[in-house]
């Protein structure tokens, strides 16, 4: 079994960055990435991007970080209590995007490597990541190719991640306080090293490779379509499902606060504009209403 190689994840992940802000300019004509780079006192540091007010997506929000510390924080030691106070290292790449047209989803990815005890004789590590789709008003289309590139990115690796993984994105990815998911799924997968470190980093490389072949033709496809304040509205008010999953589930943001890392950053995944409206429901029958009766229940879209 061959070492990790922190540099070599490293160069992928830059360089994964570099190439989703460049698809993601291109697809939407006039806006650019703006870039942070930042430190942390603790250790590391990262390089935010963000794209805002475009044509096409309102906010696009693009990180890379690689951060390490003395002591992991509880968020990440709860469940491995083996590792606490060991030194270690994270590094990531996080997007998030939320388009402006309605019937564009809101779609989020995320790659990482994480290594605890670099310099001991017998380091624990493991890779993590996937990529998943929230949309606003359904189209079954668009959630067959999304789960179709999920599935063929993992399968030379394997025929039972892709089922495995599409579940554990399913059970993730669902907001217990309201009994909802958060859309319609993808892949998720975490604490990965049953192939080797070559084999697991491949793994990596496909999910990572597999986002923008899964996102940007739906972009393509729904952009241009017309919309009124209604679709706008309802978009606006299941942004924040995606603000409650964020701040109350998500690993990632408990991490990454609890660690010390940098809030903007952290935090950047928010939409630009939400609203929350007391008890609402949509009309019944309509098709804001079929987004919860057909779309947010866990189904085999490439068996629909």
């Amino acid at each position: 079994m061959s070492s990790p190689d922190l540099a070599a994840v490293k160069a992928y992940l830059l360089d994964l960055q570099d190439r989703i802000c460049r698809a993601l300019e291109s697809e939407d004509g006039t806006a650019r990435f703006a870039e942070d780079l930042w430190t942390r006192a603790e250790g590391g540091g990262g390089r935010s991007r963000v794209l805002a007010d475009g044509p096409i997506l309102e906010k696009a929000g693009v990180g890379f970080s690689h951060v390490f510390g003395s002591q992991l924080p509880p968020s990440a030691s709860a469940h491995r209590p083996e590792l606490a106070g060991k030194p270690w290292q994270a590094l990531g790449v996080s997007l998030v995007i939320h388009p402006r047209n309605p019937y564009v989803p809101t779609s989020h990815a995320n790659v990482r490597f994480f290594i605890a005890d670099p310099e001991g004789a017998h380091p624990v590590w493991w890779f993590g990541g996937g990529f998943d789709l929230t949309p606003y008003y359904g189209f079954e289309d668009d959630c067959v190719h999304w789960h179709r590139v999920a599935r063929d990115a993992v399968s030379p690796f394997g025929a039972d991640l892709h089922p495995k993984w599409k579940k554990w994105c399913d059970d993730y990815f669902y907001l217990k306080h309201r009994g909802e998911p958060r859309g319609v799924g993808g892949l998720f997968f975490d604490d990965f090293n049953a192939l080797g470190f070559d084999q697991s980093f491949a793994v990596l490389r496909a999910v990572g490779d597999a986002y923008i072949p899964a996102y940007l033709p739906i972009v393509a496809k729904r952009k241009a379509a017309s919309y009124s304040e209604r679709e706008r509205d309802w978009q606006l008010y299941r942004r924040g499902r995606y603000v409650e999953f964020n701040l109350v589930w998500d690993r990632g943001t408990h991490f990454g606060l609890q660690s010390g890392g940098r809030t903007e950053s952290i935090l950047m995944s928010l939409p630009p504009l939400v609203t929350f409206k007391y008890n609402h429901a949509p009309a019944p029958g309509s098709e804001e209403a079929r987004l919860h009766s057909d779309f947010l229940r866990p189904r085999d879209w490439l068996d629909a």
